[in-house]
């Protein structure tokens, strides 16, 4: 089976994380898989180097991609002359950009869109958009209830949630130790952890920083991991009198390491799917506090395996910050394993077995 997998734009997020660990999945198992993706997308390319995927560039990334017709028919020539089974549009621009094109081929591959977040498309977008794949993947039954509550068909809605390298996020006591060296931190102080790109009005980030000021404990720190964070979480936390106390990294290549080195996540988001982050975190070992956002509930169940609290409650999530910090090694110890075990539920081989029934289903 030749599958077409169509990502739009470059940086790196759950998306492009998901597109990466699926095709490299597919490549391990012989699949022909292919990506199409920006010409200025090297870090996906880099990436995906070791694994046998073949790429096909379409789009000259710019803000005004979406108005530049030769982007569209590059993208159509790839589907058209390489008779692809399936295509998956792994975001809405990049549906956009599919959607386009389709009209114009003779031969149409099965379609697959999917949908991340819990952001719901307005009804001319599900009529008029979403109504033209074969299939529409959610990632939590929450997304899928939403949609279908919005109109969307029922059997063409599949449940397929994110799945993560749990070979690479796993509990590290070396790593522990000799990040939080070169960080300068002590077996003393208490690490707090947030992985998101800044966006603070979808992940609250700002929020978060706003109530953490008001932890008051000196020996607490707030990681911030991600794009831009490094640029705009250090003025916030200075605003607030914490800026020696609130680490911004930007963008990270060995986000393992800093979830080991950490010793609770904290996640402050309005909308979710299902956190790619917090499932990451978990595998780690990571007491985990978020908010109900998206599919997160149907993973976290409060007081077991982490913490939650109501979307857009931060004093709420001030609360179980500190709730924790007054939690015995013993019961910290029990939330960390039943995290742990909880994430291996979340495999990138398992992802990869749904998608494969999926396609199966659709060419059959």
């Amino acid at each position: 089976m030749r599958i077409l997998s169509v990502v739009d734009g470059i940086g790196w997020g759950g998306t492009k994380e998901q597109v990466y660990l699926l095709a490299k999945e597919f490549a391990k198992r012989g699949t022909d898989i292919h990506l199409a993706l920006a010409f200025e997308y090297v870090h996906m390319v880099e990436k995906l180097k070791p694994y046998c995927v073949k790429f096909h560039f379409f789009e000259h990334h710019n803000k005004l991609s979406r108005f530049n017709l030769a982007n569209y028919y590059r993208l159509w020539k790839i589907i058209k002359d390489m008779s692809f089974h399936v295509v998956i549009a792994n975001s809405p621009h990049a549906f956009d950009f599919v959607r386009m094109v389709y009209p114009f081929l003779k031969k149409r591959p099965k379609l697959v869109a999917v949908k991340r977040s819990g952001r719901m498309p307005n009804i001319l977008s599900l009529r008029l958009k979403y109504a033209y794949a074969d299939a529409l993947v959610a990632v939590s039954p929450a997304i899928k209830e939403s949609l279908v509550k919005a109109g969307f068909p029922e059997e063409k809605v599949f449940v397929i949630e994110s799945g993560i390298d749990t070979e690479r996020f796993r509990k590290n006591e070396e790593a522990r130790w000799h990040t939080r060296k070169k960080l300068g931190l002590s077996s003393e102080h208490k690490v707090f952890i947030n992985v998101a790109n800044w966006n603070p009005k979808v992940k609250g980030q700002d929020k978060l920083i706003q109530a953490f000021s008001k932890m008051q404990c000196d020996k607490c720190y707030l990681v911030l991991v991600g794009i831009d964070t490094d640029l705009y979480a250090p003025p916030i936390a200075k605003r607030y009198g914490i800026g020696d106390r609130v680490l911004a990294f930007g963008f990270r290549e060995d986000v393992e390491n800093l979830l080991n080195a950490s010793d609770f996540f904290v996640l402050s988001s309005y909308l979710e799917g299902i956190s790619n982050s917090l499932l990451q975190a978990m595998a780690c070992g990571k007491v985990v506090i978020s908010t109900n956002a998206g599919g997160i509930g149907k993973v976290i169940k409060d007081g077991q395996n982490g913490f939650l609290v109501d979307v857009g409650d931060f004093e709420g999530l001030l609360k179980k910050m500190l709730h924790v910090l007054k939690l015995s090694e013993q019961e910290l110890s029990e939330i960390s394993q039943r995290a742990s075990i909880t994430a291996q539920d979340f495999s990138i081989s398992k992802t990869a077995d749904a998608y494969e029934k999926l396609f199966e289903r659709l060419t059959s």
